[in-house]
């Protein structure tokens, strides 16, 4: 009897030890799948808990130790959860709740360069993430997301359209003046300054207005010449020699020049005639309208003056120069006589329209700009010399040409790239060739094509995705080819089984 108790208990001892080797499995042993799956079917029934919404777990992705048994968000990121596979199940499950998808391998989601063929642990002690294998794993740049993450990443695309760039260059510029309608006024004779009418810098004149008056011993004398002149030939206009009576009025005449190029006009002239008597002083006049920008010294009454000597300086307001600085890239797209718009806040609402008269041949080393000369109408003289300017030079636009908004390109300094949509969760990274840039767009000349859809928001984890998958490949492949030629002396990773 007491042989048959013995006998008993080493049955159910050693039956429990073999049932629990089978349910276990931890030589992984091909032919105890089909069992396990049985008992799993007899236990639980023929349809999965995940399909009765039972046992199934939520976790986040970027805090994988959150984990709760019913949707929601984490309570650290506020992501949304997503659902967990528990990687310890068969492969065969795995593959059925991705869809059919076949795991290539295994990742550490803490670590991209731990790779396993098997699910397990990663060294930080979490679970390993199967990688799937895609229908277009080959393509380059080619990122495959599961449409549920693409939702909680609020991937939003827009399409690729044909339109025309309105492209507008804004700057400052200063008013300056107009070179061209700057005199000076001298004299080309010496004398002394007498009865100064024009006399402070600021001081508006009028063409033919009454400058100063001067008193000069040269004019003096050439008045009596002109007069003695003009005598003698009144007195041989009755002789009957045309040869003495021609010398006279070429006398005459050359007297007369005399005056009219030291600047005494015809009407001095007719009143010297009238009144036969030389005039002391002879008044000079100006010759231009505008206001006066410098002056000889501070008071001119009385100054004696030499031939030559700039006494003021006189501008036209009429018309006005603003210089404008224009950017090394957008130099190419300005040209003589093109429009321009401008805007002061000394009168704020009021609008300008200059045309650009000259592109100066040099850059600014300091502030790497060149100038642009805009020649702009100045009827009522409001604008001055250092005003400030709003410019607004609309150039010819693009016409015609593909388009993507500027938040969809990632420039990396080397290239641009945008992210194409290619729907059911499939992303591109596709290099870019752009074009202009305006109206919030960029004109893109090769690298996407008419209809496409590129990925405006989160394509900068899509590219770093992309990014990450190639690098993974390329160190896969490298382990791959050593694993081929183990003559080389190269050591298999510890992880690798």
């Amino acid at each position: 009897m007491k042989r048959v108790l013995i006998f008993c208990l080493l049955s159910f001892v050693v039956g429990a030890a073999i049932a629990g080797i089978v349910l276990i499995n931890p030589l992984e042993w091909a032919w105890v799948s089909p069992i396990q799956d049985q008992v799993y079917t007899t236990v639980h029934g023929s349809h999965s808990a995940e399909e009765h919404g039972e046992g199934q777990l939520w976790t986040c992705g970027m805090h994988p130790q959150v984990i709760q048994d019913e949707p929601g968000t984490c309570p650290i990121c506020g992501m949304n959860l997503t659902p967990m596979v528990d990687p310890t199940s068969s492969q065969s499950t795995q593959e059925k709740l991705a869809g059919e998808r076949k795991i290539r391998h295994w990742v550490a989601p803490m670590d991209p360069t731990f790779i396993s063929d098997k699910p397990g642990k990663s060294p930080m002690g979490m679970d390993l993430v199967p990688v799937y294998e895609e229908k277009e794993e080959s393509g380059e740049g080619v990122v495959h997301i599961d449409p549920a993450f693409v939702q909680n990443m609020g991937v939003q695309s827009v399409e690729v359209l044909r339109r025309d760039i309105p492209f507008s260059i804004r700057t400052i510029g200063t008013v300056s003046y107009d070179d061209k309608r700057l005199t000076w006024i001298n004299t080309k004779y010496a004398g002394w300054l007498e009865n100064v009418r024009v006399n402070y810098v600021g001081e508006s004149v009028s063409k033919g207005q009454e400058l100063f008056e001067i008193y000069s011993p040269e004019l003096v004398t050439t008045q009596k010449e002109y007069l003695s002149a003009l005598d003698y030939a009144e007195k041989l206009s009755r002789s009957d020699m045309p040869e003495i009576k021609g010398r006279a009025l070429s006398l005459l005449d050359s007297s007369r020049e005399r005056l009219r190029y030291w600047d005494i006009s015809d009407e001095q002239i007719r009143r010297l005639e009238k009144s036969r008597v030389p005039t002391r002083t002879l008044k000079l006049f100006s010759p231009v309208s505008g206001m006066v920008l410098e002056k000889m010294d501070q008071a001119l009454e009385g100054m004696h003056v030499k031939a030559g000597m700039n006494l003021y300086k006189i501008v036209d307001l009429s018309t006005v120069w603003v210089d404008a600085e224009i950017f090394e890239d957008q130099v190419s797209w300005l040209k003589v006589g093109q429009f321009a718009s401008l805007e002061f806040s000394y009168q704020p609402g009021r609008r300008y329209s200059g045309e650009i008269r000259y592109i100066y041949p040099f850059f600014n080393q300091k502030t790497r700009t060149m100038k642009v000369s805009i020649e702009l109408p100045n009827p009522d003289l409001k604008l001055r010399a250092n005003m400030y300017a709003n410019v607004t030079i609309d150039v010819p636009s693009a016409h015609n040409v593909l388009t993507v908004p500027e938040e969809s390109v990632i420039h990396s300094g080397r290239r641009n790239v945008v992210v194409l949509d290619r729907g059911d969760g499939t992303f591109q990274v596709s290099p870019v060739t752009l074009g202009v840039n305006g109206d919030g767009v960029w004109e893109v000349k090769e690298g996407i094509a008419e209809g496409d859809r590129v990925v405006v928001s989160s394509q900068f984890l899509i590219d770093s995705e992309s990014n990450l998958r190639e690098a993974v490949r390329k160190m896969i492949s490298r382990r791959k080819a050593g694993a081929s030629q183990p003559e080389t002396g190269q050591v298999p990773s510890e992880h690798q089984h």
